[in-house]
């Protein structure tokens, strides 16, 4: 009987050690925090790989709406109201969504963070605030998807998104 219990214990160890071994994730979760002047500037997002696809033009189709990530929705939270070039967007959280081009991108801020992936029914009347901006090539390969807060002033920041060679 002692056998048979001290094997059940055994088995029983042996499983609940098993389960807390978590797998990397091939599209990681990551997490950026920055104080942008007076305002605190939050980005959450998943990074997938190239991992020797064509990305832009291709993985992400020229055109289409894109998610900018993987996984669930990029999100960015400011806790102050901010301007956005040129334009006003209050403060809160908002879903990130492009429109890559092989020379511009539409980036818009969604009001919905809910989504997994683009909306079923897009709602423009979500959208807080639409703006276009020029594509830059990369000098080498940027093979995690990365989204970046660069150039902080006490006014100002620029945020970066990184991916493939663009």
């Amino acid at each position: 009987m002692k056998k048979i219990f001290l094997s059940l214990f055994v088995a029983t160890l042996g499983l609940s050690v098993n389960a807390q071994i978590e797998a990397p994730q091939p599209s990681p979760s990551s997490k950026l925090e920055q104080k942008v002047g007076l305002t605190d500037v939050t980005v959450e997002y998943s990074r997938p790989g190239v991992k020797g696809r064509k990305v832009f033009g291709n993985l992400v189709p020229y055109g289409n709406l894109w998610r900018t990530g993987a996984n669930k929705n990029t999100i960015v939270t400011f806790s102050q109201d901010v301007t956005i070039d040129g334009k006003s967007l209050k403060k809160g959280s908002y879903a990130i969504f492009t429109k890559p081009s092989a020379s511009s991108w539409e980036v818009m801020f969604y009001n919905d963070t809910n989504n997994w992936g683009t909306p079923r029914q897009w709602d423009d009347r979500k959208v807080a605030l639409t703006t276009n901006v020029k594509v830059q090539t990369m000098p080498m390969l940027i093979e995690t998807f990365t989204i970046t807060i660069d150039d902080v002033m006490n006014g100002s920041a620029v945020l970066g998104i990184l991916w493939e060679n663009t």
